[in-house]
Parts: C-alpha cells; structure tokens; sequence
C-alpha cells in the first residue's frame, strides 16, 4: 500500500548511489546476494536475542534489496536478475518468522506457523498474478521498473519491513502482532484473488 507512495523519495538516492556501486565494478545479483547474506544474519541475531542488532541488519538488507535494481538499470536488467531478487526476497520474508519461531518454539510455533502460512498464499497469489499479468502483456510502473508485475494490495514490501522491525523493538509482542499481520496477509490475498477474477476473465 504504501510501496508507491515511498518510491519518488527513495528512487533518485538510490539511483545515485546505484551508479557509485556499477562504477565500482559491483553487479546487481552480487548487490541482491549481499542483502540476502545481512537479511539471514538478522534471522540469526534474532535466534540469540540480538534484537537492536537483527534491526540494523535488517535495514541493511532492504537497502541492498533496493540498490540492487539501481544498479541493474546502469549495468543493464536481466531476467535472471530479477528472478533471483524475489526469490532471495522470500528466503528472506520466511527466515525472520523462523528465527522468531526458533526463539520461543513453544509460545510463538503456532502463530509462527500461521503467519508462514499467510505468507505463502500471499506469495502464491502475487506470483500467480505476475505470470498471467506476463501473458497478457500487461504493464506497470508504480512500483518501479521491475522484472515481474507488481500488484499493489494492503500489505506491500514497506508494511512487512515496518513489521519485521516492529517484531525486533518489541519481541514480547511476538503472538499479537504476528496474528493481526498474517490476517492482513491473508485479506491481502483474497483482494488479489479478486482483482485476477476481474483482470482475467475468459
């Protein structure tokens, strides 16, 4: 929901600092495998209760997670890119739940396992969306040039980080929190499932 609206403050900082890292001689994927690398540190500071830390390799992460498509737009964006980009993005979405779960397995398993859950319809619902948004020749540039189609919905990328950090500053609140964003997760979905009913129709 709020990806979009971000994007116009964050685009031209990240686009300069994109430049500097082509320049240097980094690649896109070598940028996305790094923020993949900060995102499970932060799964493995969250384990050992690290939690100020797994807040600032979190931050890292998405700052990498971002300047990887500045640097794809200088060095020039490929499929393969793109591909690994959202899959190191999931890897990443299910290891902060998981260290949550490793934590406490006894408190935080069930809603932990409920919030993967929700996740995963959520991914299935965005990239079963971007397949046939693909066939379909459909375009957008809302949430920036990317390699797929990104559909907007209540819960984007900036609401998850917002909630990933949330869970480090406030650890405690592991059940609440979790609960209420996997139901947001799944409303999500579902309002994506309707939205292909009405695109896709035969």
């Amino acid at each position: 929901m709020l990806d979009r609206h971000i994007r116009p403050f964050i685009d031209p900082p990240l686009n300069r600092l994109g430049r500097q890292f082509a320049l240097m001689g980094f690649s896109a994927n070598m940028v996305t495998l790094a923020g993949l690398a900060l995102g499970l540190a932060a799964a493995l500071a969250i384990v050992f209760e690290a939690f100020i830390l797994a807040v600032l390799f979190i931050l890292a992460s998405r700052l990498a997670d971002g300047l990887d498509g500045a640097v794809a737009r200088v060095r020039g964006v490929t499929d393969f890119g793109g591909y690994l980009d959202i899959t190191c993005d999931y890897v990443f979405y299910a290891a902060i739940p998981l260290a949550f779960i490793m934590l406490d397995p006894q408190s935080h398993g069930v809603v932990g396992a409920f919030l993967l859950l929700s996740f995963y319809v959520n991914a299935g619902s965005f990239l079963g969306f971007a397949v046939l948004a693909e066939k379909q020749k459909m375009r957008s540039d809302a949430h920036g040039v990317k390699s797929l189609y990104f559909t907007g919905g209540l819960l984007e990328g900036t609401e998850t980080i917002v909630f990933f950090l949330l869970l480090c500053l406030f650890p405690a609140a592991f059940v609440p929190l979790a609960l209420g964003f996997a139901v947001l997760c799944l409303v999500t979905a579902f309002a994506r499932v309707l939205l292909a009913a009405k695109v896709f129709q035969d």
